[in-house]
């Protein structure tokens, strides 16, 4: 009898810059499901890939703060409408990666559901979170939002779709750009979900997207001079110590959401968008 046929694992690549290119340490590790079989080939992106992709987020951060509140909502609710229509992939790269399908059903709704919520927010928080301040002279004194600048992210390792959109969402209807690792023991979703960005209206570079190893990369997203702010959801207290310490040398503002139910209230609020803003305090002169 012939031989059963082996079937070829796909590869899948990283996103940087709105292009997929190969690590560039052509290293890859294999995706095993629950029964030890391999379902695919990840990049094991590495510190020079990272750099690649700093450098894309920072080229495209001016032009994408620059848009309008109006536009960077509308693209978020076509991230959504993409989403919507891969809706059953996902759902079964979820279950691929051990998820039952009323687990994977519900983290794919609700990760729709989070886009079109924050795509809702993108032309409101500035008038929430903005301010006149009273002061005790003859000015106006007065508080809005700008975007940190480019947002490197280690994503929840235990939330691989809708962890991912969590956190990408507020950061970049803000204004920001980010470069993020997706889930290392579930990281099929990442890259997929790349891919929708892909075909959405997104700008290439705005969100850039790695798979690999934290051990690995957890340094270098914390210690890059050009990264503005650090968000990080795993880790014990030796991961939080060492990202403070390799943030303090650019002053990076850092951002922990450990223990974050990413289904709860705590991943959909507003507050999710100023903690990757900055505030800009003008003084007018008003009177002779």
């Amino acid at each position: 009898m012939a031989a059963k046929r082996i079937a070829v694992a796909k590869t899948y690549k990283i996103y940087i810059g709105g292009k997929f290119p190969r690590t560039e340490s052509g290293r890859y590790f294999p995706l095993e499901d629950k029964d030890g079989k391999v379902i695919a080939n990840m990049c094991r992106g590495s510190r020079k890939d990272f750099r690649n992709a700093v450098v894309a987020a920072r080229k495209a951060q001016s032009g994408w703060a620059k848009a309008s509140a109006y536009l960077r909502g509308q693209i978020l609710y076509r991230i959504a409408e993409m989403l919507e229509g891969r809706r059953e992939q996902f759902i079964a790269e979820l279950q691929q990666q051990g998820s039952s399908k009323r687990a994977a059903e519900k983290e794919v709704d609700t990760s729709i559901d989070r886009l079109i919520y924050f795509a809702g927010w993108a032309d409101k928080f500035q008038q929430v979170f903005s301010s006149v301040n009273p002061v005790s002279s003859s000015h106006f004194n007065f508080s809005v939002f700008e975007p940190t600048g480019v947002v490197a992210m280690l994503a929840p390792d235990d939330s691989s779709l809708l962890g991912l959109v969590s956190n990408i969402a507020p950061a970049i209807v803000g204004g920001n750009s980010c470069v993020i690792l997706g889930s290392e023991r579930k990281p099929l979703c990442a890259v997929s979900f790349a891919e929708v960005l892909h075909a959405s209206d997104v700008p290439g570079g705005v969100v850039n997207v790695l798979t690999g190893f934290r051990s690995e990369l957890t340094e270098y997203f914390a210690s890059h001079m050009d990264v503005n702010a650090i968000v990080y959801c795993d880790g014990g207290k030796a991961v939080a110590r060492t990202v403070q310490e390799l943030a303090a040398d650019n002053i990076k503002r850092v951002i922990e959401r450990t223990r974050v139910d990413w289904t709860g209230t705590e991943a959909e609020n507003p507050y999710l968008i100023r903690d990757t803003q900055e505030v800009k305090t003008t003084w007018h002169p008003i009177g002779t």
